[in-house]
C-alpha cells in the first residue's frame, strides 16, 4: 500500500494517507485508456449535422421538360442530386456517436491513469483547498506555494465547491473536479494531480463500488 504525506496549501507537512493498492497501484494498460478517451470523445461528439436529400429539398415539383422529343437527356425534377440546388445524395443525418464499454474496462482504465501519475510522482495530496470568496489570485497563490505555477494540474475535491470552480476557471490548464466525476480523460491530460484529503476515500470508494457492481 503506498503511503504519500499529505501538505497544506502552504506546502507543509500535516501528515500522511494510505492509497487503496486496488485503485493507485494496479497494472497500467495503455489499451484501455485509448478506448475510454475515444468512448469519452465520442460521448462529446453531438451529431447535430444535417443535409436534405431529394424530398426534403423545397420546390422542383414540375418536370422541367417534356420526357421525348428536346434531344436533352429526360428529367423529372430539378430537385433531383445532379442538379444545382438538388438534394444531397447519402449525406450526414443526426446521429447518436456515443458507444459503451463494459464498466469492468473503465473501471481499470480510471485505476490505470491513476497509477500511472502515481508512478510519475505526479499525485500532491492537500489537506484542503480553503476558499472563502471568488479569487482566482488566491488559487494561483496556492499552486505557487506547491510549486505548480503555470503547470497543467487537474484538482479533484469531495464535494461540490462552487469558490473554488469557479475562481480557477481563469487560470489557463487549471481545471476542477468533483471526485464524482473523475475520468481518464481528464487525469491524462494534465501533467499534475491535486486531490484533497478528504477526496481520496471518495474515490476510493466509488471505485470499489464499481467492482463489486
Amino acid at each position: 500500500m503506498a503511503t504519500v504525506d499529505v501538505v497544506t496549501v502552504e506546502n507543509k507537512k500535516a501528515g500522511t494517507v494510505d492509497l487503496d493498492p486496488t485503485v493507485f497501484e494496479v497494472q497500467v494498460k495503455p489499451h484501455l485508456f485509448h478506448a475510454e478517451v475515444r468512448r469519452q470523445l465520442a460521448e462529446r461528439h453531438r451529431g447535430t449535422h444535417s443535409t436534405k436529400n431529394r424530398t426534403a429539398v423545397s420546390g422542383g415539383g414540375a418536370k422541367p421538360w417534356r420526357q421525348k422529343g428536346t434531344g436533352r437527356a429526360r428529367q423529372g425534377t430539378t430537385r433531383a442530386p445532379q442538379w444545382k440546388g438538388g438534394g444531397a445524395v447519402f449525406g450526414p443525418v443526426p446521429r447518436d456517436y456515443g458507444h459503451k464499454l463494459p464498466k469492468k474496462v473503465r473501471r481499470a482504465a480510471l485505476c490505470g491513469a491513476l497509477s500511472h501519475r502515481l508512478q510519475e510522482e505526479a499525485v500532491t495530496v492537500v489537506e484542503a483547498l480553503p476558499l472563502e470568496e471568488y479569487k482566482t489570485k488566491r488559487v494561483r497563490e496556492m499552486l505557487a506555494a506547491l510549486g505548480l505555477a503555470g503547470q497543467s494540474v487537474l484538482l479533484v475535491v469531495e464535494a461540490a465547491d462552487a469558490f473554488l470552480e469557479r475562481s480557477a476557471r481563469n487560470l489557463y490548464g487549471v481545471n476542477v473536479l468533483r471526485a464524482e466525476g473523475l475520468n481518464v480523460y481528464d487525469v491524462l491530460r494534465h501533467d499534475k494531480l491535486v486531490m484533497t484529503r478528504a477526496a481520496v476515500p471518495v474515490v476510493a470508494e466509488r471505485l470499489g463500488a464499481e467492482a463489486r457492481s
